[in-house]
């Protein structure tokens, strides 16, 4: 959980993705539409992937990706983000993090 929160707090917004899953893909361009640049960590492909996906799925992440990290709080996974966004909360999220300034 600790490998979990140092990389969440690193960026205003930290998503965890496999780089195979086309819902991560679906939810990263959502967030490089908005005029975000988000901190992607690709668990297939890091060296501590299983211990992050493990870590992810105690914090409740169901499925474990994309799990979607802003201002260092989990948000949630793509059904929650959407959500977000369709009902006009995710921008203000990203405004109050510091991710987007418009």
């Amino acid at each position: 959980m600790d490998v979990v929160a140092r990389l969440a707090s690193q960026r205003a917004v930290v998503i965890f993705s496999k780089s195979t899953c086309c819902m991560s893909h679906a939810i990263k361009r959502l967030f490089y539409e908005q005029g975000v640049s988000p901190a992607i960590v690709e668990i297939d492909q890091d060296m501590y992937g299983k211990d992050i996906e493990w870590a992810l799925a105690r914090l409740g992440c169901s499925p474990t990706v994309p799990a979607v990290f802003v201002g260092g709080k989990f948000v949630g996974t793509a059904n929650t983000v959407m959500t977000l966004h369709l009902n006009g909360s995710l921008k203000m999220l990203l405004k109050e993090a510091g991710a987007l300034w418009l």
